[in-house]
């Protein structure tokens, strides 16, 4: 009785491992494929957070991003040396690990970003805690520096750029019950509304 059991389990998984199989990869049910990877030309699909929209670049690029992602890290990590956080002022920096403080972030999400009429690019944010989030907008900028060389015959000028930090601008805590309350009463599921 028991040979036939287990002939028939290692059958049924077999044929299920079978089923599972197209073309040597495995599908995921009835999510076609077009779904889950974009198409050649087509732009990446990101997430999406409830509460701020869209999650990824944007419509930033990618050194924006990256720059903003590290900041944002540094914000979450509250060391006052983190290497993100060498464009921020001392005294910024201390407001904002305070504000931050009060929720006890274990995670951040960034998204949405956009370059602003004044060449400044913003990124949603969204610092979440155990029991609290705090949502905002954080501000970059592209700067660039030129330095002159001065040589026996000539004038040599070097121009260099850095991303720096510009703004952040964060709302008041919420709990994470009254944050999912917000979202879902917005009918239109649009992304969280910014702040200029």
């Amino acid at each position: 009785m028991r040979t036939v059991g287990f002939i028939s389990l290692f059958i049924i998984l077999t044929a299920l491992a079978a089923s599972q199989e197209q073309g040597g990869s495995l599908s995921r049910g009835s999510i076609p494929e077009e779904l889950l990877r974009p198409k050649r030309g087509e732009s990446p699909r990101y997430p999406v957070d409830t509460v701020i929209g869209e999650l990824g670049r944007g419509g930033a690029g990618d050194a924006a991003y990256s720059f903003a992602s590290s900041l944002a890290a540094g914000f979450l990590s509250g060391e006052i040396g983190h290497s993100g956080l060498a464009s921020v002022s001392a005294d910024l920096r201390e407001n904002y690990f305070s504000v931050l403080e009060s929720i006890e972030p274990d995670s951040f999400r960034l998204g949405s970003g956009r370059e602003e009429a004044d060449g400044a690019v913003s990124f949603l944010i969204r610092f979440i805690g155990r029991d609290q989030g705090i949502t905002g907008e954080l501000f970059v900028r592209y700067v660039t520096r030129q330095t002159e060389e001065v040589s026996e015959d000539e004038v040599k000028i070097t121009t260099s750029g850095e991303w720096t930090f510009e703004d952040l601008i964060l709302e008041e805590a919420k709990s994470r019950d009254a944050e999912s309350k917000e979202s879902l009463q917005r009918f239109d599921f649009s992304p969280y509304e910014r702040f200029f």
